[in-house]
């Protein structure tokens, strides 16, 4: 049983990316509410994010700051995930920022936050049923 509880704690953090990713797909699915949709596609980048960070640690690396004479690049972790991750953030946060935008726009002109609302009441303004 200790075994099986070392192995869950040594991969506690992809565990929680995984569920992170679930909770948020489960929202941006069920959800009609355009925020909640908003939030839950928040939740999916965080859960992405977590997981590069996961994955681009190693233990009894340093970080990729060279100071002295040792170059060896074994000593030293890959900068490239963290590069991804900040990336990730700049673009999620600009993806976020014209979501929310838009989202300001339908409740102006529909009163709502319901897509279904929103599409039902699309259709009837453009004819189509």
């Amino acid at each position: 049983m200790t075994e099986v509880l070392q192995k869950l704690w040594d991969v506690r953090v992809f565990l929680a990316a995984v569920v992170l990713f679930a909770v948020g797909f489960v929202t941006l699915l069920l959800h009609r509410n355009l925020m909640k949709k908003i939030i839950g596609l928040n939740i999916m980048d965080t859960a992405a994010y977590l997981l590069l960070t996961a994955l681009g640690f190693i233990e009894g690396r340093l970080s990729p700051i060279v100071l002295g004479e040792n170059t060896d690049p074994l000593l030293y972790v890959n900068p490239l995930p963290a590069g991804l991750v900040l990336t990730g953030i700049v673009v999620s946060v600009s993806v976020t920022a014209v979501l929310l935008a838009l989202t300001v726009r339908l409740y102006k002109r529909y009163h709502t936050l319901d897509l279904d609302v929103i599409y039902a009441t699309a259709m009837k303004e453009h004819g189509v049923n």
